[in-house]
C-alpha cells in the first residue's frame, strides 16, 4: 500500500466536503479523510489560511465549507489529472 502524496491528501479533503453539499461537520470529514486528528486540523488550518476552506458556526455545530478557490483548485486537479494519463504516466 502506497501513502498518499499531500496533494493526493488535500484533494481528498475537498472532495469529501463538495460531494457532502459543499459542507461536512470535522467528525466526519475526520472519518473520511483517513487521517489522525491532528494531522487533518493541520491541514484544516493550512486550506483555510489559503481560503480554499472556511468555518461556519451555526446552532453550536461547527461546519467546514469548501470555497469557490477550493473548487476551482479541484477542478485544476482534475484536469492535471486527465492530462497526464493522456500520456499514460
Amino acid at each position: 500500500m502506497t501513502r498518499r502524496s499531500r496533494l493526493e491528501i488535500i484533494s481528498d479533503i475537498l472532495v469529501s466536503i463538495r460531494d457532502k453539499q459543499g459542507r461536512i461537520k470535522p467528525t466526519h470529514l475526520l472519518y473520511k479523510s483517513n487521517l489522525s486528528h491532528k494531522k487533518m486540523t493541520e491541514y484544516l488550518e493550512e486550506l483555510i489560511t489559503k481560503e480554499m476552506v472556511k468555518e461556519e458556526h451555526v446552532n453550536n455545530y461547527k461546519y467546514i465549507l469548501i470555497t469557490d478557490k477550493g473548487l476551482g483548485f479541484l477542478s485544476e486537479i482534475k484536469r492535471i489529472e486527465e492530462f497526464t494519463e493522456s500520456f499514460g504516466l
